[in-house]
């Protein structure tokens, strides 16, 4: 036998596939061996195939005979020498022999790809491990991906993906909601304005966004737009061919855009009718049962199906989704008041949108003669309605906060303008057990205020006007979505008396959304305009209303949520 018919024997392997039942191999379309299995997969250099039978997980060779002894709970193909296993004391790698690469167990673990290897420990961080199964660095993150040229990609517990080298360094530092390994120099990445591609240094190459993207392959890409429509693009961004007419017309979109008070006004009627408390039941019970006029049930709950809020059974019974339970007033994150204040009088103030863009003022103030603050103190309803809304805004979006900085730092804080629910400070105090909080606020936001028994000898309730001497000192201060709701004159006066209330030193924390260069934010930056007079502000607003209040800013820490914290120390 010649060297050459040997190795063609030895790499027969290379030409196996599975069968159509993946109980076993088939080389040219017949069985490569006679034993047969639970399940096969394929095999890998150096020719061996991970299966599945009665005894357990392992590999076999191209004759269909065990590589090794040992049996495991699940095995995987060979990447660079080395096969993942889970055996019953946790995830490992092993080599063709069947012997462990490393004494370590894992909860889990990938394929070694570039010399290292995604894993997993108990307590579900995730890192890289080398080839002695010892992590490559000493970060954990999220999650992470495979290596390829040297890059990986990994997710921090904020949600938000970088790119890391081989030593766990970042490469070029930004961030992203989603992306990818780089390929020929570009990586595909996802920020809130969708996909694009990123060069090595993490500069989008162009200032489009996508659905969705594909590398490029040779200078283009394929990707494809909001409207549905696919496109041939150069690395510059430019559309070389249309591939696909949008599936939707811009008129469509825009007619859309237009209708969006059906779908206010739809969602504040259900809430107000009291139709998610009467889920499940059929739209003819629901109808009886609200004493709703003939046949409108029906209609109301096809609208309410439209938008995704409810389901109907084969039995004709309409169930909430996922999304409508957030309207039911027993959920823990319920919205129903917010859907209540945001078909309100808020919601009538953006009929005087036109005014504001042309004078600079409230719309809401054109309308019903006061500022927004002043009119809501004589509604008491409409003031319970605002309050319980901002506490389920500030329980969704400040429960993280606390590991954002280190709040910890300080014995007491002040959480001016902290509103009824104090979603802030309280969510400060389970996170710091030794801080203490004050909450203050307009006399009648503090009327409706209510500490948890297990938090009253840590936090205390003040009533104060923002605008006039605080009735309180603390050595740090947090404005949370105060700011926004006033102009640069109102703002300036309320950072003030901040200062006034702090010692030398004193840090403040500004929790607002930052505007950037994109376009995020917008359509709030109206919203505060029409409504308050207020507006969303960038880091530079932000540092030169800090500048001329005695304040210098300190620095800005992103978050996962919607708002960021602008750090700022007393002078």
């Amino acid at each position: 036998m010649t060297r050459a018919t040997a190795k063609a024997g030895k790499d027969r392997w290379r030409k196996y596939t599975i069968a159509s039942d993946a109980s076993h191999h088939l080389c040219d379309g017949t069985p490569a061996y006679e034993a047969r299995f639970f399940e096969v997969l394929k095999f890998h250099a150096p020719g061996l195939s991970p299966v599945l039978d009665a005894s357990g997980a392992y590999h076999i060779d191209p004759d269909g005979c065990p590589a090794y002894i040992e049996r495991h709970i699940r095995a995987f193909g060979f990447y660079e020498g080395r096969a993942a296993v889970r055996s019953k004391s946790g995830w490992l790698h092993i080599l063709p022999d069947g012997s462990p690469l490393y004494a370590e167990r894992y909860a889990w673990c990938g394929n070694f790809q570039d010399g290292l290897c995604a894993a997993r420990n108990r307590e579900g961080g995730y890192f890289h491990i080398d080839q002695r199964g010892t992590p490559a660095y000493d970060t954990c993150y999220a999650y992470v991906g495979d290596f390829r040229d040297g890059c990986s990609v990994v997710q921090y517990a904020d949600g938000m993906h970088t790119h890391i080298d081989t030593l766990g360094k970042p490469i070029h530092g930004r961030q992203f909601l989603d992306l990818d390994v780089f390929h020929k120099g570009f990586a595909r990445a996802r920020d809130e304005g969708g996909w694009h591609h990123v060069d090595m240094l993490g500069k989008p190459l162009y200032g489009a966004r996508f659905q969705n993207v594909e590398p490029f392959y040779n200078g283009q890409a394929r990707v494809e737009g909001f409207d549905g429509s696919l496109s041939v693009i150069s690395e510059s961004g430019d559309t070389l061919l249309e591939i696909r007419k949008p599936i939707r017309s811009p008129l469509e979109d825009l007619s859309g855009d237009m209708i969006g008070m059906w779908r206010t006004q739809t969602i504040r009627a259900a809430v107000e009718l009291g139709v998610f408390e009467a889920l499940p039941s059929s739209a003819e019970r629901v109808e009886r049962s609200l004493h709703l006029a003939p046949s409108t049930g029906v209609r109301l709950m096809r609208a309410l199906t439209e938008l995704e809020l409810v389901w109907r059974d084969a039995k004709g019974v309409y169930h909430p989704t996922e999304k409508g339970t957030y309207l039911k007033r027993s959920h823990p994150l319920s919205l129903a008041d917010a859907a209540l204040m945001w078909g309100g009088e808020t919601y009538t103030a953006w009929s005087k949108i036109v005014h504001s863009i042309r004078s600079g003022g409230s719309g809401f103030q054109s309308l019903y003669g006061a500022n927004f603050f002043d009119w809501i103190q004589d509604m008491p309803e409409e003031l319970a309605i605002c309050q319980a809304a901002y506490d389920t805004y500030a329980k969704h979006d400040y429960g993280e906060l606390s590991d954002a900085a280190d709040f910890g730092a300080h014995a007491d804080i002040l959480d001016a303008g902290g509103g009824a629910g104090g979603g802030l400070a309280l969510a400060l105090l389970r996170a710091y057990p030794t801080l203490k909080a004050t909450i203050m606020d307009r006399p009648e936001v503090i009327e409706l205020a209510r500490v948890p028994d297990e938090m009253r000898e840590r936090c205390r309730l003040i009533a104060g006007d923002m605008f006039e001497a605080w009735p309180v000192e603390s050595e740090a201060v947090a404005l949370a979505r105060i700011l926004h709701d006033w102009s640069d004159a109102d703002a300036l006066r309320i950072l003030r008396r901040a200062r006034e209330a702090m010692p030398v030193g004193g840090a403040l924390y500004i929790i607002e959304m930052l505007l950037d260069d994109s376009s995020a934010g917008g359509m709030l930056d109206l919203h505060m305009l029409v409504t308050t007079g207020g507006a969303e502000r960038n880091k530079d607003d932000f540092a030169k209303l800090l500048n001329e209040t005695g304040f210098e800013l300190a620095d800005v820490i992103p978050t996962r949520a919607v708002s960021s914290i602008v750090r700022a120390k007393a002078k």
